[in-house]
């Protein structure tokens, strides 16, 4: 199985590329996996050049393809402005709407202070359910004083069981995104009306 990690690590070396570093060696322990990092930090240019021109750059576009492909994602931004980075967010804005339906998702945080914890769940957690992604209902959060701390790594083995239990676990079940039926609300609410008298 094939796992992505979407690093937005702006320093070099960076504690966010630490932190999905650790997480997919988590998952690695789980269930076996070839993991491939995407650095958005190289990307940059590129991200930028995809929204005035409309199109991906040779480096962007495999990073799209492998974000697309993957059977699970570890994404990880550092908090910038109690938000996720724009650089994080430019990335998912070139991506196509429906790369990530169906994909069991980790999302994960760095920050320097714990104040920024809820980043988590007030600005990952909806992108990515936006996104119709599975996310994963453990976050890990790093911040600063939580490196070397016993908290950190109890987090990020839960947080990778649970990813690899829905890789494993959707992988086959996850059907092809041009398989999925839409049926239209006026069908679905006509076949919960209750049938008249007559049976009819």
């Amino acid at each position: 199985m094939k796992l992505v990690v979407v690093s937005a690590g702006l320093s070099v070396p960076s504690s966010t590329r630490l932190l999905g570093d650790r997480l997919a060696a988590a998952v690695d322990r789980h269930t076996p996996v070839e993991v491939e990092v995407v650095e958005l930090r190289d990307l940059a240019v590129e991200i930028a050049h995809n929204f005035t021109n409309g199109f991906p750059g040779r480096a962007l576009s495999a990073a799209q393809d492998a974000v697309a492909n993957a059977d699970g994602l570890i994404v990880v931004t550092p908090v910038f402005s109690a938000s996720y980075s724009g650089l994080f967010k430019s990335f998912f804005d070139v991506l196509d709407k429906d790369a990530l339906e169906g994909t069991p998702v980790l999302i994960a945080a760095t920050g320097g202070t714990a104040r920024h914890s809820l980043v988590l769940e007030h600005a990952l957690r909806p992108l990515f359910a936006y996104l119709r992604a599975v996310i994963v209902p453990t976050g890990v959060y790093a911040a600063s004083e939580d490196w070397g701390a016993e908290g950190l790594d109890g987090r990020i083995e839960r947080a990778a069981g649970e990813l690899a239990a829905l890789m494993t676990g959707l992988s086959a079940a996850r059907p092809a995104k041009d398989d999925l039926e839409v049926v239209p609300f006026a069908q679905q609410l006509a076949a919960l009306q209750p049938a008249g008298p007559s049976g009819v």
